[in-house]
């Protein structure tokens, strides 16, 4: 504020008295402040300076050349300083949104919510209107304790709750001494984990497999779900014929085959118990490679996929 009065002050006499005066009174107090400059090395500066220096440098250009007692980039932070202030006092947060309503309403719309389940909120927002409340209907919505989902079930609760109806289907690879691949394919009952047919072929398709499925389950036997998984061999041909059967198709997951767990233990003990020293195509009087190994799956498959209990 001091420096606010003698700032006019020395304005109003630069008015009155003459320009000489003026100028030797400049040296004079310029001798005055490096005094006090020597004897305060840093000066205390309050907000209203600080006011002042900035209000002062946005109207004079020659403001810097005046400055004793701080640094001009000192002005300029407080400047800059006083700018984040501003914006942050303007972009305050500001309560608004809907009143809040009184505890006995809030307590009445969870009351009713809970003692009557089937009722929305609208039906709650009308109930309300006839007692002499008007409550939005989202308001209503916010208040309502909501139900808890209802927990789907399972895979696993899935496969053991319709065990007797689900039969899955696989196929799995037999490489041979002569570079060939040879496709296994298996049908099991998950009852008691009984391998219905197995059957071997260096050429599938969707005809071979929907046809060695025919052949599983002749005449009203077939399962009211198949389990197999997404594998492209299974095409539209397979897709019909099972639908043909009355049969449902559930697909497991992509990568997931954990979810048909029956069939790959199946395929995991012919390949353990169905020693490969037994599989010499050379020979043998069969036609072809897929034929004796046929025979051999389907000559140990009771021994070595027993049903289980």
């Amino acid at each position: 504020m001091i420096v606010l009065v003698l700032g006019l002050w020395t304005f109003l006499r630069a008015l009155v008295v003459g320009a000489a005066a003026v100028s030797l009174e400049n040296p004079a107090l310029r001798s005055q402040l490096a005094v006090l400059q020597r004897s305060v090395p840093r000066p205390k500066v309050y907000r209203r300076d600080r006011l002042f220096w900035v209000w002062l440098s946005r109207l004079w250009t020659g403001w810097q050349s005046t400055l004793v007692i701080v640094q001009p980039a000192t002005v300029l932070a407080w400047h800059r300083r006083g700018f984040q202030l501003y914006w942050l006092w303007k972009s305050r947060r500001r309560p608004g949104g809907r009143p809040p309503i009184a505890r006995e309403l809030r307590n009445l719309i969870r009351r009713m919510a809970s003692e009557n389940p089937t009722c929305g909120r609208r039906r709650i927002q009308a109930e309300l209107r006839f007692l002499g409340y008007e409550v939005a209907e989202r308001t209503i919505a916010r208040y309502m304790r909501r139900q808890p989902p209802q927990p789907s079930p399972t895979w696993r609760a899935f496969l053991a709750t319709h065990c007797h109806e689900i039969a899955a289907v696989d196929f799995f690879v037999v490489p041979t001494l002569t570079f060939r691949l040879l496709f296994g394919f298996v049908v099991l009952h998950h009852q008691r984990r009984e391998l219905l047919h197995v059957n071997v072929t260096d050429h599938p398709t969707a005809a071979w497999a929907a046809q060695q499925l025919v052949e599983t389950f002749p005449e009203e036997t077939a399962p009211k779900y198949l389990l197999r998984d997404r594998g492209a061999i299974y095409g539209d041909v397979f897709a019909r014929r099972v639908k043909g059967m009355g049969i449902h198709e559930v697909l497991i997951a992509p990568r997931a085959p954990w979810q048909n767990p029956f069939a790959e233990r199946v395929i995991g003990s012919i390949r353990r118990e169905c020693p490969r020293s037994r599989y010499r195509p050379w020979r043998t009087a069969s036609p072809t490679p897929a034929a004796q190994l046929s025979r051999l799956l389907q000559r140990n498959s009771a021994a070595s996929v027993t049903p289980l209990r």
